[in-house]
Protein backbone atom coordinates (compact mmCIF):
# COMPACT_ATOMS: atom_id res chain seq x y z
CA UNK A 1 0.00 0.00 0.00
CA UNK A 2 2.82 2.38 0.85
CA UNK A 3 4.33 1.84 -2.59
CA UNK A 4 0.99 2.66 -4.23
CA UNK A 5 0.57 5.81 -2.13
CA UNK A 6 4.10 6.99 -2.89
CA UNK A 7 3.57 6.34 -6.59
CA UNK A 8 0.35 8.35 -6.50
CA UNK A 9 2.04 11.24 -4.71
CA UNK A 10 4.90 11.24 -7.20
CA UNK A 11 2.41 11.35 -10.07
CA UNK A 12 0.59 14.29 -8.45
CA UNK A 13 3.85 16.17 -7.92
CA UNK A 14 4.91 15.59 -11.52
CA UNK A 15 1.60 16.92 -12.82
CA UNK A 16 1.85 19.95 -10.53
CA UNK A 17 5.42 20.64 -11.62
CA UNK A 18 4.47 20.38 -15.29
CA UNK A 19 1.53 22.74 -14.78
CA UNK A 20 3.72 25.26 -12.94
CA UNK A 21 6.31 25.08 -15.71
CA UNK A 22 3.72 25.80 -18.39
CA UNK A 23 2.30 28.73 -16.44
CA UNK A 24 5.70 30.27 -15.71
CA UNK A 25 7.07 29.73 -19.21
CA UNK A 26 3.91 31.26 -20.64
CA UNK A 27 4.32 34.27 -18.37
CA UNK A 28 7.93 34.75 -19.45
CA UNK A 29 6.94 34.36 -23.09
CA UNK A 30 4.25 37.02 -22.68
CA UNK A 31 6.71 39.36 -20.98
CA UNK A 32 9.20 38.82 -23.79
CA UNK A 33 6.66 39.55 -26.52
CA UNK A 34 4.92 42.28 -24.60
CA UNK A 35 1.42 42.88 -23.33
CA UNK A 36 -1.39 41.03 -25.06
CA UNK A 37 -4.53 42.36 -26.63
CA UNK A 38 -8.02 41.00 -26.19
CA UNK A 39 -7.43 38.31 -28.82
CA UNK A 40 -4.50 36.84 -26.94
CA UNK A 41 -1.91 38.00 -29.48
CA UNK A 42 1.14 39.94 -28.38
CA UNK A 43 1.04 43.69 -28.98
CA UNK A 44 3.62 44.03 -31.77
CA UNK A 45 3.70 46.59 -34.56
CA UNK A 46 2.08 49.96 -35.00
CA UNK A 47 2.24 53.19 -36.99
CA UNK A 48 5.54 54.15 -38.62
CA UNK A 49 6.91 56.51 -41.25
CA UNK A 50 10.02 55.53 -43.21
CA UNK A 51 11.43 55.88 -46.74
CA UNK A 52 12.00 53.25 -49.39
CA UNK A 53 15.01 52.81 -51.67
CA UNK A 54 13.71 55.56 -53.98
CA UNK A 55 13.36 58.02 -51.10
CA UNK A 56 9.54 57.86 -51.16
CA UNK A 57 7.69 58.04 -47.85
CA UNK A 58 6.18 54.74 -46.70
CA UNK A 59 3.89 54.07 -43.74
CA UNK A 60 2.31 50.95 -42.29
CA UNK A 61 -0.87 51.81 -44.20
CA UNK A 62 0.88 51.08 -47.50
CA UNK A 63 1.02 47.41 -46.56
CA UNK A 64 -2.59 46.95 -45.51
CA UNK A 65 -4.69 44.69 -47.70
CA UNK A 66 -2.04 41.97 -47.91
CA UNK A 67 -0.21 40.09 -45.13
CA UNK A 68 3.35 41.26 -44.52
CA UNK A 69 6.59 39.64 -43.38
CA UNK A 70 9.00 42.11 -41.73
CA UNK A 71 12.69 41.49 -41.09
CA UNK A 72 15.00 43.95 -39.33
CA UNK A 73 18.72 44.10 -40.07
CA UNK A 74 21.46 46.14 -41.76
CA UNK A 75 23.54 46.04 -44.91
CA UNK A 76 26.87 45.59 -43.10
CA UNK A 77 25.56 42.52 -41.27
CA UNK A 78 28.09 39.73 -41.88
CA UNK A 79 25.88 36.67 -41.68
CA UNK A 80 22.36 36.67 -40.19
CA UNK A 81 20.89 39.30 -42.51
CA UNK A 82 22.13 38.02 -45.87
CA UNK A 83 21.28 34.48 -44.82
CA UNK A 84 17.73 35.43 -43.85
CA UNK A 85 17.17 37.56 -46.94
CA UNK A 86 18.42 34.74 -49.14
CA UNK A 87 16.04 32.35 -47.37
CA UNK A 88 13.18 34.80 -47.88
CA UNK A 89 14.08 34.98 -51.58
CA UNK A 90 13.90 31.19 -51.70
CA UNK A 91 10.54 31.17 -49.90
CA UNK A 92 9.09 33.62 -52.41
CA UNK A 93 10.24 31.42 -55.26
CA UNK A 94 8.69 28.36 -53.59
CA UNK A 95 5.39 30.18 -53.11
CA UNK A 96 5.11 30.80 -56.84
CA UNK A 97 2.20 33.02 -57.85
CA UNK A 98 1.01 33.18 -54.22
CA UNK A 99 4.10 35.26 -53.39
CA UNK A 100 2.40 38.23 -55.04
CA UNK A 101 -0.21 38.09 -52.28
CA UNK A 102 2.45 38.82 -49.65
CA UNK A 103 4.47 41.93 -48.74
CA UNK A 104 8.07 41.22 -47.73
CA UNK A 105 9.83 44.13 -46.02
CA UNK A 106 13.42 44.60 -44.87
CA UNK A 107 13.82 47.44 -42.34
CA UNK A 108 17.33 48.76 -41.72
CA UNK A 109 18.32 49.32 -38.10
CA UNK A 110 21.46 51.18 -39.22
CA UNK A 111 20.20 54.43 -40.77
CA UNK A 112 23.58 56.15 -40.42
CA UNK A 113 25.05 53.88 -43.11
CA UNK A 114 21.96 52.52 -44.84
CA UNK A 115 20.87 55.41 -47.02
CA UNK A 116 18.20 54.74 -49.66
CA UNK A 117 20.91 54.36 -52.32
CA UNK A 118 23.01 51.99 -50.20
CA UNK A 119 19.94 49.96 -49.35
CA UNK A 120 18.88 49.80 -53.01
CA UNK A 121 22.25 48.38 -54.02
CA UNK A 122 22.12 45.83 -51.21
CA UNK A 123 18.56 44.73 -51.97
CA UNK A 124 19.38 44.19 -55.65
CA UNK A 125 20.96 40.87 -54.66
CA UNK A 126 17.62 39.48 -53.50
CA UNK A 127 14.09 39.04 -54.85
CA UNK A 128 12.96 42.28 -56.48
CA UNK A 129 9.59 42.07 -54.72
CA UNK A 130 11.26 42.62 -51.35
CA UNK A 131 10.93 46.20 -50.12
CA UNK A 132 13.79 47.94 -48.33
CA UNK A 133 13.04 50.69 -45.81
CA UNK A 134 15.22 53.10 -43.86
CA UNK A 135 14.80 56.49 -42.20
CA UNK A 136 16.16 58.79 -39.54
CA UNK A 137 17.53 57.37 -36.31
CA UNK A 138 14.42 58.60 -34.52
CA UNK A 139 12.15 56.86 -37.02
CA UNK A 140 14.10 53.60 -36.80
CA UNK A 141 14.07 53.73 -33.00
CA UNK A 142 10.30 54.19 -33.10
CA UNK A 143 9.58 51.21 -35.36
CA UNK A 144 12.05 49.02 -33.46
CA UNK A 145 10.22 49.86 -30.25
CA UNK A 146 6.82 49.19 -31.83
CA UNK A 147 7.93 45.76 -33.08
CA UNK A 148 9.91 45.04 -29.91
CA UNK A 149 13.10 44.60 -31.88
CA UNK A 150 16.31 44.43 -29.85
CA UNK A 151 19.15 46.54 -31.28
CA UNK A 152 22.52 47.20 -29.66
CA UNK A 153 25.54 48.97 -31.12
CA UNK A 154 28.82 47.12 -30.59
CA UNK A 155 32.17 48.86 -31.16
CA UNK A 156 34.40 46.78 -33.40
CA UNK A 157 37.87 47.42 -34.90
CA UNK A 158 37.49 51.18 -35.08
CA UNK A 159 33.96 50.87 -36.42
CA UNK A 160 30.85 49.16 -35.19
CA UNK A 161 28.41 46.35 -35.77
CA UNK A 162 24.91 45.79 -34.44
CA UNK A 163 23.40 43.01 -32.40
CA UNK A 164 19.72 42.71 -33.28
CA UNK A 165 16.68 40.48 -33.22
CA UNK A 166 16.88 37.93 -36.04
CA UNK A 167 13.18 37.12 -36.24
CA UNK A 168 10.77 37.52 -39.16
CA UNK A 169 7.56 39.17 -37.94
CA UNK A 170 4.30 38.07 -39.57
CA UNK A 171 1.39 40.51 -39.80
CA UNK A 172 -2.02 39.83 -41.31
CA UNK A 173 -3.71 41.98 -43.96
CA UNK A 174 -5.06 44.32 -41.27
CA UNK A 175 -1.60 44.93 -39.79
CA UNK A 176 -2.19 42.65 -36.81
CA UNK A 177 0.72 40.60 -35.47
CA UNK A 178 0.06 36.88 -35.84
CA UNK A 179 3.40 35.14 -35.36
CA UNK A 180 7.09 34.84 -36.22
CA UNK A 181 9.59 32.79 -38.16
CA UNK A 182 12.66 32.15 -36.05
CA UNK A 183 16.21 32.40 -37.37
CA UNK A 184 17.30 28.95 -38.50
CA UNK A 185 13.76 27.59 -38.68
CA UNK A 186 13.36 24.94 -41.36
CA UNK A 187 12.16 25.95 -44.81
CA UNK A 188 9.27 23.53 -44.43
CA UNK A 189 8.01 25.21 -41.26
CA UNK A 190 8.60 28.71 -42.60
CA UNK A 191 6.73 28.00 -45.83
CA UNK A 192 3.90 26.44 -43.88
CA UNK A 193 3.52 29.61 -41.84
CA UNK A 194 3.63 31.83 -44.92
CA UNK A 195 1.06 29.71 -46.75
CA UNK A 196 -1.29 29.89 -43.77
CA UNK A 197 -0.69 33.63 -43.52
CA UNK A 198 -1.53 34.12 -47.19
CA UNK A 199 -4.49 31.77 -46.98
CA UNK A 200 -5.93 33.62 -44.00
CA UNK A 201 -5.48 36.91 -45.86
Amino acid sequence: MKVVRWTAWIAVLLVAAATLYLLVSGQFRDELLGTRDGGGIASVGGPFTLVDTRGATVTEKDFLGKPTAYFFGFTHCPDVCPTTLYEMTTWLAELGADADRLNVVFVSVDPARDTPDALAEYMSAFDERMIGLTGSQEQIDAIAKAFRVYVRKVEQDGGYTLDHTATVYLMDATGRFVGTIAYGESDEMALGKLKRLIGDG
